[in-house]
């Protein structure tokens, strides 16, 4: 089975709220809700695949310093395993903005759960949840 790296972040503006991307339609897990990011290229490190991520999802800049790492999420699909790292950014410049036609929330961690979440997001959430 194929194993696949993709860096997640949980964007917390100074409310404390988190930021979640809902997949367009035409993607694999459309309509469900999950923390931006995406695959990390050759060469890249995940702290860097997701800097390139914001600045192309959501035109937003942000520095591998003001990326904490959080935790991790490790799911088998049917087709391929999934190894996510998951950070926390308080600091980037810049408006969120949903560049890709994707629908965007800001959402308080008890209220995440409200969301439905691919499966490998789902158990990110109790522990972002503490962590907040």
């Amino acid at each position: 089975m194929k194993t696949v790296l993709v860096s997640a972040v949980a964007l917390i503006d100074p409310d404390g709220r988190i930021l979640l991307a809902q997949r367009p339609e035409g993607k694999s897990m459309a309509g469900l809700w999950e923390f931006p990011g995406g695959k990390v290229e050759a060469g890249e490190t995940p702290e860097a695949a997701l800097i390139r991520e914001l600045h192309e999802e959501l035109g937003i800049e942000t520095w591998a310093s003001c990326l904490a790492p959080l935790t991790f999420a490790s799911h088998s699909y049917e087709d391929f395993h999934l190894i996510m790292p998951l950070f926390a950014c308080r600091k980037w410049q810049g408006i969120v903005t949903p560049l890709e036609g994707q629908r965007l929330a800001w959402v308080r961690s008890a209220n995440l759960t409200d969301y439905e979440m691919p499966p490998a997001d789902k158990p990110l959430v109790a522990i972002l949840r503490d962590w907040v």
